[in-house]
């Protein structure tokens, strides 16, 4: 895959030395997710979001420095709270046979349970925006395969 091309715009964090580490910013972020092409926004709490299929994914920048690129879906199913211990079996396969994305199980506040993946980063000496492209996508592609896988267990609704 090819190296993001800059954006034409003056102030892109893509414009440079695409081989010069650059702060993990929001701003880089969104850049590179609009440079895919990538339909997106910004939630209440300042964080990027978008939708894939029917599953939400967040872009958050967490650590004292905002050093660290968390890539989390949320699958869309939710499943009665009786369905946790099989969403723990299912999520521990998961972590067994895949690298990524982390699988684990939350329970909404409703008592509705989920399943989500998250992908983690830790960027504090920078990165290319080549690199994030690649970190971005991995995040993306098996956060959509566990929530594809998600969708066919039993008893799930869809929102």
């Amino acid at each position: 895959m090819a190296p993001p091309e800059p954006a034409n715009i003056p102030e892109s964090p893509l414009i440079g030395d695409p081989r010069t580490l650059q702060r993990l910013t929001g701003e880089l972020v969104a850049a590179v997710l609009r440079n895919r092409g990538y339909a997106f926004s910004t939630d209440d709490d300042g964080d990027l979001v978008g939708r894939w299929d029917d599953s939400l994914i967040w872009f958050f920048r967490l650590g004292a420095a905002g050093e660290l690129l968390q890539v989390r879906t949320m699958a869309a199913p939710t499943f009665p709270i009786e369905h946790v211990p099989a969403l723990y079996a299912f999520c521990n396969s998961w972590n067994h046979d895949r690298l990524w994305p982390k699988a684990f199980v939350h329970v909404d506040d409703d008592g509705r349970a989920r399943v989500c993946g998250e992908v983690i980063a830790d960027l504090e000496q920078g990165v290319t925006p080549h690199q994030l492209d690649q970190l971005l996508d991995c995040g993306i592609s098996t956060g959509c395969q566990l929530a594809t896988a998600v969708g066919q267990l039993p008893g799930g609704t869809r929102p």
